[in-house]
């Protein structure tokens, strides 16, 4: 398969101010460079973007153009040469492009997108040590050489549940549905329950039908009546019944000016349902809004579109690699190296890797209040005493 080279990111110089608004670096560590003084690291990044399904496709492409632009603002402490890999969403052509970038050169990968292609490259290139910096954000794949980047349930749980605690929120329930992201979204809340020392009082589940949504509406409430709770953890996303959930909730008796709402989907994703009682007070985690903020407005400078979500996290990865690189650590590319405690600033703030291969990112505590995103607890722009 074909793999293409880009030596540096087609940029006019009149953007180049636009640069200094993203630092990329290892927190707490500043980087100095000149031409003959720069590390060099071949990457080579793993996408759908040959894939059947269109929107697959278009996001692939802002990944890949997300990691470009980090390694155009890497280029005064890297010489990266980054060469672009087409899985076309198959987790066996994931693993053949996986060994022929590494036969290639590649001394590292960034993605695959999902979770099976990346598991497929990961195990591919195991036995030759090469990391696997996946755009996923299933953890179940997360371990040995590849590392999971994407928001985990996990990671949002902790700190929406160690927020609720400092908040005084002891008695907690938890609403989910029967598939798959509905159980890890319950369970990530469980954990994050358990090492908080917040007692879980109850747990109430959905088929995911509209009419069994609205029956589970009145259960949770009768059960809220025996258990009386002062939190209420939702894992439905917009994609999934949350509109409805945060409407028929109130309305079965789920006070929300008595009962806490808590999402670990990030609720400021549809403005439209803002106005919905469940929605309205109720608190999320999402990444620091300034640096995303400021990450989208450079990407819309720069291609003349917005990018997906999923663009932050494979800027993260490129930015990764380049600070682990930056250091000199003859490891960078292995767990040393990739898993600082300092950790690194990305498109949408700090993160840093655990040698578990999960993620931990510094994430803000936000609610919605008059219609609009209201922060509560910023993220955090430093892991020193905060986090593991």
């Amino acid at each position: 398969m074909f793999s293409q080279v880009f030596l540096f990111l087609p940029i006019r110089q009149s953007l180049l101010a636009l640069c200094s608004l993203i630092l990329i670096s290892a927190c707490g560590n500043s980087f100095s460079g000149s031409d003959d003084s720069l590390r060099k690291v071949k990457v080579a990044v793993l996408l759908p973007l040959g894939s059947k399904d269109p929107g697959v496709r278009k996001l692939a492409k802002s990944a890949e153009r997300a990691a470009r632009m980090a390694m155009w603002d890497l280029r005064t402490n890297v010489a990266m040469q980054m060469s672009v890999y087409d899985t076309e969403g198959s987790e066996l052509q994931a693993a053949e492009m996986a060994t022929l970038a590494v036969d290639e050169g590649a001394q590292v990968i960034i993605g695959p997108l999902f979770a099976g292609a990346s598991n497929a490259a990961g195990l591919a290139v195991a036995k030759k040590s090469i990391s696997v910096l996946s755009l996923s954000n299933n953890a179940e794949i997360a371990g040995g050489n590849v590392y999971v980047l994407g928001h985990t349930f996990q990671n949002t749980a902790d700190r929406l549940v160690n927020y609720a605690f400092r908040q005084g929120k002891r008695r907690a329930l938890i609403v989910h549905a029967n598939n798959v992201s509905g159980y890890a979204g319950s369970d990530a809340v469980e954990r994050a329950l358990i090492k908080n020392g917040t007692a879980e009082v109850g747990k109430e589940n959905y088929d995911f039908t509209q009419q069994d949504v609205v029956d589970a509406m009145t259960r949770v409430a009768i059960r809220n009546e025996l258990v009386g709770a002062d939190i209420v953890f939702l894992t439905a996303d917009y994609d999934g019944a949350l509109p409805l959930i945060a409407q028929l909730l109130p309305e079965a008796g789920v006070n929300p000016a008595t009962v806490q709402y808590a999402g670990v989907a990030q609720w400021n994703a549809l403005p439209s349902a803002f106005n919905l009682p469940g929605i309205q007070g109720g608190w999320f985690a999402l990444p620091s809004p300034i640096r995303t903020q400021q990450f989208e407005e450079r990407f819309q400078t720069i291609y003349q579109t917005t990018p997906h979500p999923i663009a932050a996290i494979a800027y993260d990865g490129v930015a990764a690699v380049g600070a682990s690189i930056s250091t000199g650590n003859r490891n960078a590319l292995k767990t040393r190296g990739l898993t600082l405690s300092s950790g690194f600033q990305g498109a949408a703030g700090i993160f840093r890797l655990r040698k578990d291969g999960t993620v931990e990112r510094g994430l803000a505590i936000a609610t919605i209040e008059g219609n609009q995103v209201i922060v509560l607890d910023a993220a955090p722009r430093t892991f020193n005493n905060f986090g593991f």
